[in-house]
């Protein structure tokens, strides 16, 4: 996160906070395909949905082209982090999800969605606008 907060970012896959937001949706799609799971075919289809829009708003809101649009998709991406949270702890309620796996996604969740609220802090203070939100056109973050 600091590493995009000082150098930018010119594309997408640079983007930390998207990474571990795909990342972590993938792990909901593997735990929602295991076979307690994925016979609740209702709470399965909601928390991948939550989950898939979070690093997807990241990606519309980075590729609109402006620090408002941008901040408005991640304040939304933020608002999916939350319901994935809330549908994971159902799950785990339920018997659906271990206590150790609910608690490491938690964390992953906790970690993306502070990264997201760095990430508009960051757009909103910044003076650079437009749609690549970096003062150095050429500079990516290396991860």
């Amino acid at each position: 996160m600091n590493e995009e907060k000082n150098k930018g970012f010119t594309k997408i896959e640079d983007m930390l906070a998207w990474q571990k937001a795909k990342a972590l949706t993938i792990e909901i799609y593997k735990i929602t395909n295991e076979p307690l799971f994925s016979k609740d075919f209702g709470l399965k289809d909601q928390i991948r949905r939550a989950a898939v829009s979070v690093p997807s708003n990241i990606a519309e809101g980075f590729g609109k082209g402006g620090t408002n649009e941008f901040k408005n998709f991640l304040s939304i991406s933020k608002g999916s982090l939350y319901e994935v949270k809330t549908q994971l702890i159902i799950a785990y309620e339920l018997g659906l999800v271990e206590e150790k796996l609910k608690e490491q996604l938690i964390i992953n969740i906790e970690e993306v969605t502070g990264m997201i609220a760095g990430l508009i802090k960051y757009l909103k203070n910044t003076e650079i606008k437009g749609s690549k939100y970096s003062s150095e056109p050429n500079q990516t973050t290396k991860n």
